[in-house]
C-alpha cells in the first residue's frame, strides 16, 4: 500500500473512532414534585410600657408601647392583654405592685384611652395578616387616685394573639 493510501486510511480511521470516544452516555430522567403547606402563623413582640417617674397623682399620667404582630397573609387574628401578675389586678382594675403596696393603671386600645384592652377571650383588637409585621399602639393610664407608697411599682402584662 502506497504511503499516501496509508495515510489516508488512518485519518479515516482516526476520524471514526474519536467521534464513539466523545460520544455522550446514554441517559435517563425522572421528575419529581417540591411541595410545602403554608399555614396559618402568627408570631406576637411587644415593648415596655413606662409610665416614668411620677409624684402625687392629682393629674392622669398617659405612656404607651408599641405591639407587633407578623402573621401569614389573610389570617384573622385578635390581640388580648392579660390581667397582669399582680395579685387582685383585674382587666377591669390592673394594678402595680411594689412590696404589699399597688398602683393603679389601665390599658386601652384608642388614643382617648375609652376602649379598655381586654384579655384573649374578650379582646375586640383584630386584624388580618399581610406577611409584614403591623404595630399596634398600648396606650397606657395612671389614673388619678390617692398616692401610693414611695417605691419603684411593676407589672407584668402577657400580651396573646388568637388566630
Amino acid at each position: 500500500m502506497d504511503f499516501s493510501l496509508r495515510r489516508h486510511v488512518r485519518v479515516l480511521s482516526i476520524a471514526l473512532i474519536l467521534p464513539a470516544a466523545f460520544a455522550p452516555a446514554a441517559t435517563k430522567t425522572a421528575k419529581f414534585n417540591v411541595t410545602a403547606t403554608v399555614q396559618n402563623d402568627c408570631t406576637v413582640a411587644a415593648t415596655d410600657l413606662a409610665f416614668g417617674t411620677v409624684g402625687l397623682l392629682a393629674n392622669n399620667v398617659d405612656s404607651s408601647s408599641t405591639i407587633t404582630i407578623t402573621c401569614t397573609p389573610t389570617t384573622a387574628y385578635k390581640v388580648g392583654l392579660d390581667a397582669g401578675n399582680v395579685t387582685g389586678s383585674t382587666v377591669d382594675n390592673r394594678l402595680m405592685a411594689s412590696g404589699a403596696s399597688t398602683l393603679r393603671y389601665q390599658l386601652y386600645s384608642d388614643t382617648a384611652r375609652t376602649q379598655v384592652w381586654r384579655d384573649a377571650v374578650d379582646s375586640t383588637v383584630s386584624g388580618t395578616g399581610s406577611g409584614l409585621a403591623q404595630t399596634m399602639t398600648v396606650y397606657g393610664r395612671i389614673p388619678v387616685q390617692t398616692t401610693p407608697a414611695v417605691g419603684s411599682y411593676l407589672a407584668q402584662v402577657t400580651a396573646t394573639i388568637t388566630y
